[in-house]
Order: C-alpha cells, then sequence, then structure tokens
C-alpha cells in the first residue's frame, strides 16, 4: 500500500511533480493492500496464458502450408479438442497449485522488500533486474529440471509435461502440480535476491511465460529470438528435449544454452545439429 493520502503528499515527498504514469499508480494503488497487488500476479498469468498462444493456436488449426515448413514435428497434429483439453488442464492447475502458492509466499514477498510505492521504476532498472531474473531462474531451472529426469522424478512428476512429445505453446505450464511448485521457486529466486518494484515483478512473471510458450511453441521462425539473442535456446532447443523424452539428459536449461554447454548435456542436441549441416550439405552437391 503506498504510503502517501494524496497525490500532493506523494509530489511532495518525491521533490517534484508526478509523471503520468505515477498518477495512474497512485490511484490505482492507494486504497490496495500490498496482499492484494501481490495477488495481482495469479490473474496476469491466467490473461497472458490465454492471449500470448493465440496465434500458434491459430496456426496448429490452419495447417497452412507455407506456415508447416517452420513446424519443427510436421508430422505430429493437434486437435482444437486436444488443445481445449490442456488449456482447460492448465487453468486447473493454476488455480489449484499456483494461486496457492502465490498466497503462501506473500510473507516472503514482504520480508524480500518488494515495494510497491511511488517513485516508479525506470525502464533502464527494469531491464537490468529482468536480465539478471532470467540467468538466476535459468540456472535454478537447470538444476531443478535435470533433476525431475532421475528415474524416480520422472516416473513420478516430470512425465506429465512430456506428454506431449511436440511442443505446444499452449502446453507450456502444462505439467504435474509438484512440478509447477518446483520449477515455480526457480522463478521466484530471482526477485528474492534482487528485489525491485511491484510492476518489475508482475513483468517477469509475464515476460517468463510468454518466453515459455514461444520457446514450447514447436515452431522454427525466422524472427525466434534465437536468431538474435546469444545463447538463447528457442524452440529448436527446447524441441529436442521433448522429442528425445524420458530418456532425454539433454538441454535441460529454460531460456540460455551454456548450463547445457557447460555441463556437457548438450552432446546428441549438438550431434544432431553436425548430422543436419553434413546432410543439408550432401543434397546440395
Amino acid at each position: 500500500m503506498l504510503q502517501y493520502q494524496t497525490l500532493e503528499e506523494a509530489a511532495a515527498s518525491l521533490g517534484r511533480n508526478l509523471t503520468s504514469a505515477e498518477t495512474l499508480w497512485f490511484k490505482y494503488s492507494a486504497r490496495k493492500s500490498d496482499f492484494i497487488l501481490y495477488g495481482h500476479n495469479t490473474f496476469f498469468l491466467i490473461l497472458f496464458y490465454t492471449i500470448a498462444p493465440l496465434p500458434y493456436v491459430i496456426m496448429e488449426l490452419m495447417r497452412s502450408k507455407k506456415i508447416e515448413k517452420y513446424k519443427l514435428q510436421p508430422n505430429v497434429k493437434n486437435s482444437s479438442a486436444d488443445m481445449l483439453d490442456c488449456y482447460k488442464k492448465v487453468i486447473y492447475s493454476f488455480l489449484t497449485a499456483v494461486l496457492p502458492l502465490q498466497i503462501l509466499s506473500y510473507p516472503a514477498f514482504k520480508n524480500a522488500g518488494i515495494r510497491t510505492s511511488l517513485p516508479l521504476p525506470s525502464g533502464s532498472e527494469i531491464f537490468w533486474q529482468l536480465l539478471a531474473y532470467f540467468i538466476i531462474e535459468d540456472f535454478a531451472h537447470y538444476w531443478l529440471h535435470r533433476m525431475l529426469h532421475t528415474k524416480w522424478g520422472y516416473e513420478k512428476i516430470h512425465r506429465v509435461h512430456h506428454e506431449y512429445a511436440a511442443p505446444l505453446g499452449l502446453a507450456a505450464p502444462y505439467a504435474h502440480w509438484a512440478e509447477l511448485i518446483i520449477l515455480g521457486f526457480a522463478s521466484f529466486v530471482g526477485p528474492l535476491i534482487i528485489p525491485g518494484h511491484i510492476i518489475t515483478y508482475w513483468t517477469w512473471f509475464v515476460v517468463r511465460q510468454m518466453e515459455a510458450i514461444e520457446v514450447h511453441s514447436g515452431y522454427d521462425f525466422p524472427w525466434s529470438p534465437s536468431k538474435y539473442i546469444p545463447f538463447y535456446g528457442g524452440p529448436v532447443f527446447h524441441d529436442y528435449h521433448h522429442f528425445v523424452g524420458e530418456k532425454s539428459q539433454s538441454n535441460f536449461s529454460s531460456v540460455f544454452t551454456y548450463c547445457d554447454y557447460i555441463y556437457g548435456t548438450d552432446k546428441g542436441y549438438r550431434y544432431m545439429k553436425q548430422f543436419e549441416k553434413a546432410r543439408e550439405k550432401l543434397k546440395q552437391k
């Protein structure tokens, strides 16, 4: 909750006039508790999970030849009924696993020092904090995901996520409730170590979810971030992990590729890429 009672008090405390964004934020949040503001995160997760995969859903249903050439596993088709079933199961998981986790983690949120008051964070502050969160999450996710590929972890928990041998945007958060909590922990670590503003916190979870949807899209488009961001895995990198499935001991990272390279868990993937390059060269001769 903001500590100021009026806009004038807020401006006087900051020693300057409020920006338009700060005025809007004050009017929206001044009478809301920190608990309510923190709880917005689950709403945003559901909202963006509903919207962000829609282009991939449409492409999956259209099955246009122009689009199919970018599909990584073109022989795998998902019907509208399959995708609707996936969507309903994920929403159920959000409400029964993610929402309670959000509520129970509120004390950690408060103790970490994530603030809701003015001033709002600058664009550069948000950017650098998000970058730090991505790096921290990726490292934590790597080890937790690798743990889930042990015999017990896979059979009891992680096999649910691998029901989709070919990644699907809607299935990015499709998983056992325990996996949502285990891998969700990796997403919380960054904000707990480097606390910022609640807006940065919201943005982090939305951007991370959109990244996961893109990585699970099953399409390798020319405009994929993997073509422009160094060490970004993208759909191709993660598709290999799903293609191998249960026996996969490769490509555990969520965002980048350096952990798999450093710890030697991308050898199968690199061998496959080398084989594909060699095959393409033979075709061109």
